[in-house]
């Protein structure tokens, strides 16, 4: 392939709008273009990476014995209002109403849709178990698109679900997406850690992410000696010891606090700490009020507490819900006297641990000092769950471990669904004894962009991009430094024409332009290795071999140059892994 024939329009300038290495350098080195909020072309560089990213993953894919389909990007909204993600989704659905009045959604994911499908051509155990994949479009109107095209809007995702007969099938077929998985960003070259998670809208049980280290993205949670990982939703932190009181605690105090309702204010006004508070947080849970107390230097998990209380929804209750359960207005509420009154009381560890804290009287305008749990409000109970139920901080532990927090992106994600889709759909299957039964399901996806994205924040320095073999535009560059020299030419032709030849993904840089810019542009781009034929090196029968992460070229005898850098191109490959490498 030809620099002259291909459209590759590096630029010196770092974009104005750019947060991150890998949305500077993807505009820089011409592998995006920006064509409104969170959507980008893909030009040539770029498309070349992508295609090189999904054929690794469809020949994992393909090793793990799923098979691929191409679905619609239109689906019906019918069938979300039928799973209840209509409402869970509501947010970044793009929806539109058609011709005929019906309405639809771009696709953010295909839960639904495969559902369906499956369920009017499977109708035997014996057709188990099944796993199908695509890779394609996905939209979500997200609300704030950043960082190039690691949060975008519209981008490329392979998503794969399977179908078993029952849950030990459906471990089966989990555990082999996940190696699937690991082989993938092992051979994409990517660092990454996986952590347990939460499975949000997707609904399910176990389910895990593959992070990978970034200054950007979400919070990931982990012990020092890595033995525990998990995202932020997830990280459980261990109970604090129960606290004794330094004295006996009198009776509870009432305290008039007019216009002092949050945390700062309380503790500014009755001079104490947040740590000493009793937070009291008034839920919904699929219309039954639930209440939730941490303490006050503690966030509520909305994750965690729906999954102590079991709901599948929930969501902050509004000024008259509170004011319905608790009597007081909001920022007054307390536990006293709640628990026979709500669908749940969920208590925090850390709570339950006070020897006696402060809180609202349930009453508008007062608090109460000298709370007691267990004896002012109560620690067991039909309806009382003792959890954690709060977003893990610094100083935590887990299994007596410190928690470390850092940051990372996602790029791939597994999830076992159970029945949820399958019931909700009606899709079932005759077993051995010919009872109906629901698929037992499972997903996985991968972000195929952020693979990119992610191997260039993970590979890069000031010169521009470093990316791993298997996935850079191209594998090796051949760069004839001096265009008016016939010899130079010929040599570099010769030595591309081998190289492609012997099945390497190489470019020539032919351009009538100068050596320094050849060089900066080779750098920018990241292709994994170059080779300079200059016509003083070529006068001593050398050309100069050159991989993007050494700080010097080695010069070679010209006759070894091919040889070289197939040999050089295997190492690289080597270290990387091939399909169904084991691990």
């Amino acid at each position: 392939m030809r620099y002259s024939q291909l459209l590759i329009p590096t630029v010196k300038e770092v974009p104005a709008e750019a947060e991150v290495p890998s949305h500077r350098l993807m505009i820089r080195a011409g592998f995006i273009r920006k064509l409104a909020s969170g959507t980008y072309t893909y030009l040539p560089l770029g498309w070349r990476s992508l295609q090189k990213i999904i054929a690794v993953v469809r020949e994992e894919m393909n090793a793990a014995a799923a098979q691929e389909i191409v679905m619609p990007i239109v689906q019906p909204m019918e069938l979300w209002r039928r799973t209840g993600r209509d409402e869970v989704f509501r947010d970044i659905l793009g929806r539109f109403t058609d011709h005929h009045g019906r309405e639809n959604v771009l696709a953010p994911t295909a839960e639904e849709v495969v559902t369906v499908l499956v369920a009017g051509e499977v109708s035997s155990y014996k057709q188990l178990p099944l796993n199908l994949y695509q890779i394609h479009t996905k939209f979500r109107d997200e609300f704030r698109p950043q960082y190039g095209v690691i949060r975008s809007r519209e981008f490329l995702m392979k998503d794969a679900y399977s179908f078993d007969a029952d849950p030990e099938g459906l471990n089966e077929s989990y555990r082999r997406m996940y190696h699937a998985y690991r082989r993938i960003f092992d051979r994409c070259g990517l660092r990454y850690i996986v952590v347990e998670a939460e499975s949000g809208g997707m609904g399910g049980t176990d389910t895990q992410e593959f992070m990978v280290p970034c200054a950007v993205g979400d919070v990931i949670v982990t012990t020092e000696d890595g033995s525990y990982a998990a995202n932020i939703d997830k990280a459980a932190a261990d109970p604090p010891p129960k606290a004794h009181a330094d004295a006996e605690v009198g009776a509870m105090e009432e305290v008039h606090t007019p216009n002092v309702g949050s945390i700062e204010a309380v503790c500014n006004f009755l001079a104490t700490q947040p740590q000493e508070m009793i937070k009291t947080l008034v839920y919904s849970a699929g219309g039954r009020p639930v209440v939730a107390l941490v303490r006050g230097d503690h966030e509520t998990n909305d994750a965690k507490l729906a999954r102590a209380v079991g709901a599948e929804e929930l969501a902050l209750a509004d000024a008259a819900t509170i004011q319905a359960v608790t009597g007081a207005a909001v920022g007054f509420a307390g536990p006293m006297g709640l628990a026979g009154k709500v669908h749940k009381l969920a208590i925090d560890h850390a709570v339950a641990a006070m020897a006696v804290g402060v809180t609202g009287a349930n009453k508008t305008d007062y608090h109460v000092r000298h709370v007691v749990p267990g004896r002012d409000f109560p620690l067991a109970g039909e309806n009382v769950v003792i959890a954690d139920i709060r977003t893990a901080v610094e100083g935590d532990t887990h299994q007596g471990k410190p928690l470390k927090f850092s940051c990372g992106v996602e790029v791939g994600h597994v999830f076992k669904l159970g029945t949820k889709y399958s019931q909700a759909l009606g899709a079932t299957f005759l077993d051995e004894d010919s009872a109906e039964k629901p698929f037992v399901m499972g997903c996985y996806g991968i972000g195929i962009n952020r693979i990119l994205a992610m191997a260039i924040e993970l590979g890069h320095d000031d010169d521009g991009c470093i990316l791993p073999v298997s996935i850079a535009p191209f594998e090796a560059l051949v760069l004839p430094v001096n265009n008016d020299n016939p010899e130079v030419v010929a040599e570099a032709e010769r030595i591309h024409d081998k190289l492609q030849q012997a099945g390497v993904d190489v470019l020539l840089d032919d351009r009538n332009a100068r050596a320094g810019v050849k060089f900066k542009d080779a750098d920018l781009i990241g292709i994994p290795l170059r080779i300079a034929v200059g016509d003083r090196s070529l006068k001593q029968g050398k050309v100069e071999v050159k991989r993007r992460t050494d700080k010097k070229p080695t010069p070679l005898p010209a006759h070894q140059a091919v040889a070289e850098t197939l040999k050089i191109l295997a190492e690289m490959k080597a270290k990387l892994g091939g399909p169904g490498r084991p691990l």
